[in-house]
């Protein structure tokens, strides 16, 4: 999905501020989403990627005004709503207010049908796509040649596990991207690495 989560390389949001010797949770309620995420996959009622794709579905101004936790608690709500564990008015009811969800999931992708596969020390291409449904091709990638320098055991197809359909298990290369091939302002000599599903990447033509 290209939504507001996937900021990525775009400039104007200053530079990342790291927090040291600070505890992971800093309010007493903000390990609630990741209690509720972990107990609706033990019981499969969702899977991860739909975790993601829930919070990824937040209205971009909400999305944007909420904290990390924030964002999480409203992403597995949505989910236990949408599949039919609690009503929206019990939820709300429980919450002592209105409780807004995500807005409703797009549409999920299917793995390719014909596996291509990659070596390590191979330059791919990543496929310029577009998708309505989840997806965990960073938009500042696609389109991009880079290296592939690690093969990940197969795990299953992202762009349909975010929509509980079937998901083929595909192997995920770690595709190594030159900076300042992605961004024009990048450092000199540094590198970016990203996990990519097979399906997100092509062959280059020799």
């Amino acid at each position: 999905m290209d939504g507001i989560h996937d900021l990525g390389g775009v400039n104007g949001f200053g530079t990342v501020e790291v927090e040291r010797d600070t505890p992971v949770f800093h309010r007493a309620w903000e390990p609630i989403g990741y209690a509720m995420a972990f107990i609706g996959i033990r019981q499969r009622l969702f899977t991860t990627d739909e975790v993601r794709h829930a919070i990824e579905r937040i209205e971009p101004r909400r999305y944007m005004a909420a904290t990390y936790y924030e964002r999480f608690v409203v992403g597995v709500a949505s989910l236990f709503v949408e599949k039919g564990v609690i009503t929206q008015a019990e939820l709300e009811d429980a919450a002592g207010g209105g409780f807004p969800l995500s807005t409703p999931p797009g549409e999920g992708a299917p793995a390719r049908d014909d596996p291509v596969h990659f070596e390590i020390g191979e330059t791919v291409l990543v496929g310029n796509t577009h998708f309505k449904g989840h997806t965990r091709m960073p938009k500042y990638v696609r389109g991009k040649r880079g290296v592939v320098v690690h093969i990940a055991p197969p795990f299953p197809f992202a762009s349909a596990a975010g929509h509980g359909i079937e998901a083929k298990l595909e192997p995920t290369y770690h595709v190594r991207f030159d900076a300042k091939h992605l961004w024009s302002d990048a450092a000199e000599n540094s590198t970016v690495v990203v996990d990519l599903w097979e399906s997100y990447l092509e062959k280059v033509e020799t």
